[in-house]
């Protein structure tokens, strides 16, 4: 071997190591960019995405699509660097979207929990905004549990024991002094179902000598119809606002979008007021690359949003679902619109 293929030999030793080392250590970064988009008056695999049953549902057209960040974690050191020089995806410490003290199976089941959440919500906003009455609403019942098989959530609770109760102050008051193994008769209105009379007998209550029915239960607007929401394997809380427009869309006459592709992000409370949300920049992104000409953002992410690349993009801010709805209704007659 003469000296010189000796010195290529040895040169190429650390570059060939260095190539080693960044495909297969690990840095402590998770990666963040534009996500998949969908239209929440459309379909996916063949479901509607928002599925409304036991009312007329009216005629919609364009898109209203919710957004999403793709994340990417257990990056390698080059796969790490060639993400960030895309210029399209951004990287944070991994300890910010996975917390040192909960594993990964955990904040996804939080993140899914979120999601799960943000559909009632959406549900309650949009039937609250369409001015549907308050009813004691069942959230969640325990399975195992005294009511599992006999309510269900969703259900409206109309009386206790033959005693009309409309709040849940008075529903709680009526059973206070209730014991476990005590027997209580609800009436009760089920969704898109005939009403009917639930006979329960209480449990133990872990915590109190009160009766358990093993429901959760709050004040929330009632339609005798049923909302289902078919998208599956996202997080978070960000689509509330976009499926609380698409809710009253499809329960209302004409096109809330005047047919245009509008999309948007920002989380919803149950009575219409809306949040900032993270990743302003990267769901922007997936809207514009989808095609929308009109991006919902949320009054809190304002300033972000204006600092993002958006190409004209239109951009109209939002702190409530009343305020989102009378702001797209000028679209067609070409009304002034709050601006970012």
């Amino acid at each position: 071997m003469n000296r010189r293929t000796l010195t290529l030999l040895v040169a190429l030793v650390p570059i060939l190591a260095f190539g080693v080392l960044a495909s297969v250590v690990p840095v402590p970064y998770v990666s963040l960019g534009p996500g998949p988009t969908f239209n929440t008056l459309g379909e996916v695999d063949g479901k509607q995405v928002i599925d409304i049953e036991g009312t007329d549902v009216y005629p919609t057209s364009g898109h209203l699509n919710m957004t999403t960040v793709s994340q990417r974690d257990q990056l390698g050191l080059g796969e790490a660097m060639a993400l960030w020089l895309s210029g399209r995806q951004q990287l944070v410490p991994r300890d910010l979207v996975y917390p040192p003290d909960m594993t990964r199976e955990e904040v996804d089941e939080a993140n899914t929990t979120d999601f799960r959440n943000s559909e009632r919500s959406a549900e309650y906003a949009a039937l609250h905004f369409l001015e549907f009455p308050m009813a004691v609403t069942v959230e969640d019942v325990n399975d195992p549990g005294p009511s599992a098989g006999k309510l269900a959530a969703g259900d409206a609770i109309d009386a206790v024991n033959g005693q009309p109760v409309t709040t849940l102050e008075e529903f709680q008051n009526l059973l206070e002094d209730t014991k476990p193994g005590d027997t209580v008769v609800l009436d009760y209105r089920r969704k898109d179902a005939p009403s009917g009379v639930a006979t329960i007998t209480l449990g133990k209550h872990p915590e109190r000598d009160q009766g358990l029915l093993g429901i959760a239960v709050l004040d929330a607007p009632w339609a005798p119809f049923a909302i289902d929401f078919n998208l599956e394997k996202i997080g978070g809380p960000s689509a509330g606002l976009i499926f609380s427009l698409a809710v009253v869309d499809k329960l209302t006459t004409g096109d809330l979008n005047d047919g245009r592709f509008v999309a948007g992000s920002g989380t919803i409370s149950g009575d219409g007021e809306v949040g900032g949300i993270g990743g302003i920049g990267h769901k922007m992104l997936s809207a514009r690359e989808a095609g929308a000409t009109i991006f919902l953002v949320p009054a809190d992410n304002c300033e972000e949003a204006k600092t993002a690349p958006h190409d004209g993009m239109e951009l109209i801010k939002v702190d409530t679902l009343a305020h989102a709805v009378e702001a797209l209704k000028t679209l067609s007659a070409g009304g002034e619109r709050p601006h970012c």
